[in-house]
């Protein structure tokens, strides 16, 4: 990452902005850098498009935006080891992407959609009124909380390679459906090593050169949230309220682990392994789910 001194903006006046020096505190509620993060390279760095204004602090710095009208278009996270958009019409998330950053931990080699959407099902009285209520970016982190006319629904992410590094939350009134759809190349499937779904393109690690990658692998990670649908491509959820549906990738999503707990506050941080159990092996040519 290249180093600036000066929190960069675009010339467009900044409406409702503040800069902070004090930390966000991982992402608020407690997303964990990559368990093998002390080995990584790449320094994760957000920038944030919303209309025509960018928001890229400094290094070591805050941006927060408060109380802002959700515009028609959509908002442009760009980070150095993934990127994605969120649309306020629907607080979906598109083309949630892997850069393909040099780095120890990067799965792959290239820019990879792996995730198509993730999209919550709400109604037009549950969007009604949209508004960023709060957003704040420092360095590799990011938290963003909506508010509506019928809940509240929040997405946090972190600018890693790997690790539990994506989550949505929802508050409404009710559960939520959430459905994933997959990038083009990349399914689900039953690990043989674990018996647990995972998703990833199936392309082995390289383990030396220029091209040097490990395996693409990755879970969905619920929370107080039930699995409704299963195929290749697509995975739905019903989300209860205060529930979380999060992404993890890497040895994080392949851990010998008992999954979290129905927690719905301030207790996603005793739910993280932090990479303390048994890793197994890499699944050789995994089959897609049928469907």
């Amino acid at each position: 990452m290249t180093l600036r001194t000066s929190l960069r903006t675009s010339r467009t006046a900044l409406v409702g902005v503040t800069v902070a020096t004090a930390a966000v505190v991982a992402l608020s509620v407690g997303l964990a850098a990559p368990a093998s993060a002390k080995t990584a390279t790449t320094t994760g760095d957000y920038r944030v498009t919303i209309g025509s204004t960018t928001y890229d602090p400094a290094p070591g710095k805050t941006a927060k935006v408060e109380d802002l009208a959700a515009s028609s278009g959509r908002i442009v996270v760009s980070g150095v080891n993934n990127r994605f958009t969120i649309d306020p019409s629907t607080l979906g998330v598109y083309d949630y992407t892997l850069t393909g950053a040099p780095d120890p931990l990067r799965m792959v080699t290239k820019p990879t959609v792996v995730f198509a959407s993730k999209v919550p099902t709400l109604t037009a009285a549950q969007l009604a009124g949209a508004r960023i209520k709060q957003l704040e970016i420092r360095d590799d982190t990011l938290v963003a909380l909506f508010t509506t006319n019928g809940g509240k629904f929040k997405i946090q992410a972190k600018d890693g390679a790997q690790g539990g590094i994506f989550q949505m939350e929802t508050e409404f009134a009710g559960p939520v459906e959430f459905t994933h759809t997959l990038g083009a190349g990349v399914f689900y499937f039953v690990n043989p090593n674990t018996g647990k779904v995972n998703f990833g393109d199936g392309t082995s690690a390289v383990t030396s050169g220029s091209g040097a990658h490990q395996m693409l692998l990755g879970k969905d990670s619920p929370q107080v949230a039930t699995k409704t649908f299963q195929s290749g491509s697509v995975t739905k959820w019903i989300v209860q309220p205060g529930g979380r549906l999060g992404g993890v990738l890497g040895e994080d999503s392949v851990e010998l682990s008992q999954g979290a707990t129905n927690c719905t506050s301030q207790c996603q941080a005793q739910n993280q392994i932090h990479g303390s159990l048994p890793v197994p092996a890499d699944p050789v040519n995994p089959t897609p789910i049928a469907g």
